[in-house]
């Protein structure tokens, strides 16, 4: 069973975020990092082929030069190998013009060697569209089984199953191999690198692509081919309802009135 799971490079969430005046969020901080709840979609992919004692998982991105660290962090927790696509003419895509990447960056890899299942985690923590992984099944004109919590694969049967929670109720959704799956934050406890991950991740294979590898239009993706744009956008206004409590015996007593007045209790 081959696995690839989509992971996206993000600025850091702990830090401060601004749009440039290109309405793009400024990366130049050095604090990006692995997309937090793509460490949800890494870890599933890996216990599926650690459950099935066979297989393997390629960490894919795109992204600029350090966007290479979003893998890399993959490859650290137990991933086999790892896929970069890096091209100028990549900055400034959408949602869409990065699942037309992805998309094409698939069907590289599965001509190489056929993809069973794509998964990815449930949104990118930077712009929280949750679009990708339903635009990325459409592009591979593949079953979507978007937000999971629970993630099993009948290797046999070829069959993929997630379960949902919704609001109110308990969704199960089963598709056919091949297939595109997001997985939440329910869906399983990431693991941490360890000192020997570490190791031997520096000596897995990083396969660096251009959009030309991929045959990919240059106009349909980046800024030239966003279909959405950033109109306007505004510094965060200070708070000014926060109220400091110096803990002289009373702070208890002080917090519950103000959660009571507040109606928050």
């Amino acid at each position: 069973m081959r696995i690839v799971v989509c992971v996206k490079h993000v600025p850091d969430i702990q830090s401060e975020r601004a749009l440039g005046p290109d309405g793009r969020a400024v990366r130049d901080g050095g604090d990006g990092t692995l997309n937090e709840l793509d460490e949800n979609a890494v870890e599933a992919a890996l216990a599926l082929v650690e459950g099935a004692g066979d297989g393997s998982v390629t960490v894919l991105t795109v992204g600029p030069d350090d966007a290479v660290d979003a893998v890399r962090k993959g490859l650290q927790m137990g991933a086999d190998e790892a896929v970069h696509v890096v091209d100028d003419a990549i900055a400034g895509s959408d949602a869409l013009g990065t699942a037309r990447v992805l998309a094409a960056a698939v069907r590289h890899l599965d001509a190489q060697t056929p993809v069973d299942l794509v998964v990815t985690g449930m949104a990118g923590l930077d712009g929280l569209t949750s679009l990708l992984p339903t635009a990325l099944a459409q592009l591979l004109d593949l079953p979507a089984l978007p937000l999971g919590a629970e993630l099993t694969v009948d290797v046999a049967a070829r069959t993929v199953r997630v379960r949902r929670n919704l609001d109110h109720a308990t969704e199960v959704l089963e598709a056919p191999l091949p297939a595109v799956v997001s997985v939440t934050d329910q869906a399983n406890e990431p693991r941490y690198p360890n000192f020997k991950g570490i190791m031997a991740a520096r000596k897995k294979p990083v396969t660096t692509l251009a959009l030309a590898d991929l045959g990919v239009d240059p106009t349909e993706v980046g800024a030239a081919g966003a279909r959405t744009q950033v109109v306007a956008a505004a510094a965060r206004p200070a708070r000014e309802d926060r109220v400091l409590v110096n803990d002289d015996g009373t702070a208890g007593v002080r917090l519950a009135q103000y959660l009571v007045e507040h109606k928050l209790v």
